[in-house]
């Protein structure tokens, strides 16, 4: 039966007919090597005129995104930097240059670049300057949607150090209060190392959901829970359409009862460390989501601490804390509490086990299509199926 229907699906991505039913198509995925998914991004970004190591940057990113589970940033929103380039509207030429530095913090330009190439140079940074001093502060202007904000915050933890980053981003947030988009989903992450590899990591963006999942809901034609969003005249709604046309999201917490205006702060806080701080873009001037009529120029920070510069023993305390967590009795003895990265792991250990990303055979087929379209002939392959 699986021989047949892995039959059913490759020749489902090699025409454009839909003739597989839908319930067949949600039940199976692709499962790609996470070499090969790295090579694929490359090839198409180097392809619509990207510097090899470059687009290196922004596959890996990519990749990392896909293997922690968070798969809405990452092979699926391929195109979208893609179209940056085709337009003009994101830089390949350059490297970013920083304009103002001290010992502990640095100001960088970003040339408009691919958010990655800004946010690795800029991390790089902010740990050699850890290294030096203790802290390494360093915020960029003139940057791009950069991934997940967990990427750089984690590449602290490879010299036992922690680490945090920040971003805004279009403003799809409508304050507590308000009725106008007047903040982005502004991610945070913040990364602790634990003893014998295990470690903190929180990522999480400051809206209570990401605006993929209200535009998958408005496509199913299924409502929201009333925590996501608001409608135009800034009342919580059920109503995904809503949501979408004259209304936004709502911060962590939902509304002011339920301590909405806590992730509201949070958003701001985000903002003043990256437009406000850096220079950028910030708040309603940042352009509007997936409108790509002006540069970005997101405002980005990065940071690294050394704990080897305050009491000793931080490990040793990480780990305790995680295990003071993850140890007690769960209220459903079937979902173990968790600390933050938790999931992410699990997810990690799903595909080395599977050996390989596994993907929905209609998000294999989408960017392929689109692939092709600009010019690339080695493909994604889907010679491997599973049935979920």
């Amino acid at each position: 039966m699986l021989a047949l229907l892995q039959i059913l699906l490759l020749l489902f991505l090699r025409i454009p007919v839909l003739w597989i039913s839908v319930p067949l198509l949600l039940a199976c995925k692709c499962v790609v090597s996470q070499q090969e998914v790295e090579s694929f991004i490359g090839r198409c970004l180097t392809t619509v005129g990207a510097k090899p190591h470059h687009a290196s940057s922004l596959a890996e990113v990519l990749v990392t995104a896909d293997c922690r589970g968070h798969y809405s940033h990452g092979l699926n929103r391929m195109d979208m930097y893609l179209k940056d380039i085709q337009t003009g509207v994101c830089a390949v030429e350059g490297e970013p240059v920083v304009e103002k530095e001290s010992a502990a913090t640095a100001l960088v330009d970003g040339k408009n670049l691919l958010g990655p190439v800004v946010g690795n140079f800029c991390m790089n940074m902010a740990i050699r300057k850890a290294k030096e001093v203790g802290i390494g502060w360093v915020v960029a202007h003139g940057s791009n949607h950069f991934g997940i904000a967990g990427y750089y915050s984690m590449q602290a933890l490879k010299e036992n150090m922690i680490g945090m980053s920040f971003t805004n981003t279009s403003p799809l947030v409508v304050p507590t209060r308000g009725k106008e988009r007047t903040l982005g989903t502004n991610p945070l992450s913040v990364a602790a190392p634990a003893e014998h590899g295990d470690s903190f990591v929180l990522d999480t963006a400051t809206s209570t959901v990401a605006i993929g999942k209200v535009e998958l809901n408005e496509r199913r034609g299924d409502p929201i829970p009333d925590s996501w969003g608001c409608d135009p005249q800034g009342h919580l709604t059920t109503d995904p359409k809503s949501v979408l046309t004259g209304g936004g999201l709502v911060p962590i917490g939902g509304s002011e009862a339920t301590g909405g205006y806590k992730g509201y702060g949070l958003g701001m806080m985000v903002e003043v460390f990256c437009g406000i701080l850096a220079g950028a873009q910030y708040s309603k001037y940042v352009r509007t989501w997936k409108v790509t009529d002006r540069v970005a120029n997101l405002g980005q920070c990065f940071v690294a601490i050394n704990p080897e510069n305050f009491a000793p023993g931080f490990n040793e305390r990480m780990s305790d804390l995680l295990s003071i967590q993850r140890d007690q009795d769960p209220a459903d003895p079937g979902s173990p509490v968790l600390a933050p990265g938790d999931p992410e792991r699990i997810n990690m250990k799903k595909c080395e086990e599977m050996g390989g990303i596994p993907y929905h055979i209609s998000v294999i087929k989408y960017i392929n299509d689109y692939a092709k379209k600009i010019g690339v002939s080695q493909l994604l392959p889907c010679d491997k199926i599973v049935s979920i």
